[in-house]
């Protein structure tokens, strides 16, 4: 398998503030546990801390990757051969494509905290997907590393 010319990774890790607010969770279960005793109580602050931060962890643990001919969107594993023109969408337009313009059969790789993303058609006939949605911060250099691993695989 060759290596594409313009390889791409990205994770769609979750804000900054998504970690004050499993703190704020902690918080909550502290003062849920705290009629039962301080050690309860902290047992509460520990443990609804670490629960709500391994689910803002997990959640944003999805990657973006261009890996020799096939683009790796989350679960999804898509030859660059089956992807059609990609089209980047600004904050407005990326809105746009989750709510009235979407398609029930689209793979959408969606992270409302991010504004932009980049929309590819998907051109395989037996594939019944239509196009891809990813969220990304930077659509520009992936739609660029997509066209390079095309060209790179004719």
């Amino acid at each position: 398998m060759q290596l594409s010319a313009a390889p791409y990774e990205e994770r769609l890790t979750t804000p900054r503030s998504w970690w004050l607010i499993s703190f704020l969770v902690g918080v909550s279960f502290a003062l849920i546990l705290l009629p039962f005793g301080t050690l309860p109580m902290l047992g509460g602050l520990v443990g609804g801390t670490a629960a709500a931060a391994v689910v803002a962890s997990a959640y944003g643990s999805q990657r973006i990757r261009i890996v020799g001919d096939s683009l790796i969107a989350g679960e999804a594993k898509i030859p660059v051969s089956a992807l059609g023109p990609s089209e980047v969408l600004d904050p407005e337009e990326a809105r746009a494509w989750r709510t009235y313009k979407a398609d029930t059969r689209a793979f959408l790789l969606l992270r409302a905290y991010i504004p932009t993303a980049l929309r590819v058609e998907v051109t395989d006939p037996e594939d019944p997907t239509p196009y891809l949605y990813l969220s990304t911060r930077e659509p520009e250099k992936l739609a660029a590393a997509i066209e390079a691993a095309r060209a790179a695989q004719a």
